[in-house]
C-alpha cells in the first residue's frame, strides 16, 4: 500500500514522469517516509510498553559486579535494547564509571547502543528481508563485544578525562516505574512522542538522501566505484559514513535505495554501521568523557572491524 501511495502522490498528484529521475525520487521519498514513520510508531509503542520499567540506571544495575565475560555480554544485548543513541554517551558514560564497571565492558555498550536498537531491526526486517537485519543486528553485537576487549587492551583508564572519575550522579536518571497498564501506556506514548521528535529530522533526511541516491546517481557510477571495484568500495563506504549522522533508524532508506541499484550487501552493511556508529558528531561527543589518544584509537577500532565485515560479506554472499 506504501508503494502505491508513492506511486499516486508522485504521478497523480504531482503528475511527475515515472522514469525521469525526479518522479523516481519523490516516489520513493512518498513511499518510505509513510511506510517508516508507520512502523515506527506502531514498534515504538509496543517497545515503550514492554519497556515502562527500563531505565539507564536500570540498565548499570544489570551489569554490576557481573563477570567480566557476562558482563560485556549484558552490555551488549541491553546496548541493542535500548533506545539510547549517541547523544546519551556521555551520561551513560559517566554513569558506567560510577558504577565500577570496567571501560572495555562500558565501550561494548557505547557501541551497540547506538548501532543497533529493537526499532532498527523490525524495520529493516520489513524493508530490506530478515536476512538482511540478522545480518546487520549480528554483526553489530559482535563488533560490539570483540570491540570493547580490543579497546581494554589498551588500558583506556588512562585516557579519561579527569572531572569524569569525580562525578557522583547517583539515581539522578532514572525513569518513574509504573506498572499498571495505564501507567506503561502512558509511557508507551511518552516513549512515541519523545523518540519521534529526536529523530524525525534524521528519518526525513535519510528517506531524501536515499530518494536522491534512487533518483539521481547513474547505474554506471555505481557500477564503477561501489560494485565492480568491490575491494575499495567497502573502505570507500566506512569514509563516507564519518561526515554523515543519524541513528540506526534514519540509514535505513540509504540502503534500501543502495541496495536497489544493485551495491553489494557487504558495502550496503559498512555504510550503515559507520554512520551509526562512527560519524563525526558521534566521535565529537565522546570526546567529552576521553582523551584523543583513546578516541582515535576506538574509531580505529570500528573502522578496522566494518571493514572486515563488509568484506567477508562481499566475498561469501
Amino acid at each position: 500500500m506504501f508503494k502505491l501511495f508513492g506511486d499516486w502522490f508522485a504521478y497523480e498528484i504531482l503528475s511527475l514522469n515515472p522514469v525521469s529521475p525526479t518522479g523516481r525520487a519523490v516516489q520513493f521519498f512518498a513511499m518510505d517516509v509513510s511506510k517508516i514513520f508507520m512502523l515506527l510508531v506502531g514498534v515504538i509503542y509496543i517497545m515503550g510498553f514492554l519497556r515502562a520499567l527500563l531505565s539507564p540506571e536500570r540498565v548499570r544495575g544489570y551489569v554490576r559486579s557481573k563477570p567480566r565475560w557476562l558482563a560485556r555480554l549484558l552490555a551488549v544485548i541491553l546496548g541493542a535494547a535500548t533506545p539510547f543513541c549517541s547523544c546519551s554517551s556521555v551520561p551513560l558514560f559517566i554513569g558506567f564509571v560510577e558504577a565500577g564497571i570496567p571501560l572495555g565492558v562500558t565501550f561494548s555498550f557505547l557501541i551497540a547502543s547506538p548501532m543497533i536498537n529493537e526499532v532498527a531491526a523490525v524495520l529493516l526486517a520489513g524493508i530490506l528481508g530478515l536476512k538482511i537485519a540478522a545480518l546487520y543486528v549480528a554483526v553489530g553485537m559482535a563488533v560490539a563485544y570483540i570491540g570493547g576487549i580490543i579497546m581494554e587492551l589498551f588500558r583506556p583508564e588512562r585516557w579519561v578525562e579527569d572531572y569524569v572519575w569525580k562525578i557522583h550522579m547517583g539515581n539522578s536518571i532514572k525513569v518513574q516505574s509504573e506498572a499498571s497498564l495505564s501507567g506503561s501506556h502512558r509511557f508507551a506514548v511518552a516513549e512515541v512522542k519523545e523518540i519521534l521528535k529526536r529523530i524525525w529530522k534524521w528519518v526525513v533526511i535519510g528517506v531524501a538522501a536515499g530518494a536522491l541516491f534512487h533518483g539521481y546517481v547513474p547505474n554506471e557510477w555505481i557500477q564503477a566505484h561501489l560494485v565492480n571495484n568491490s575491494f575499495w568500495s567497502v573502505p570507500l563506504a566506512v569514509l563516507l559514513g564519518v561526515p554523515l549522522y543519524s541513528n540506526a533508524t534514519g540509514v535505513i532508506p540509504i540502503a534500501e535505495a543502495m541496495l536497489g541499484k544493485g551495491v553489494p550487501i557487504g558495502t550496503t552493511l559498512a555504510l550503515m554501521m559507520s554512520i551509526a556508529a562512527l560519524s563525526l558528531p558521534e566521535m565529537l561527543i565522546l570526546r567529552k568523557v576521553i582523551r584523543w589518544p583513546a578516541l582515535v584509537r576506538f574509531a580505529a577500532v570500528l573502522a578496522l572491524a566494518f571493514t572486515l565485515a563488509g568484506w567477508a560479506f562481499n566475498m561469501y554472499l
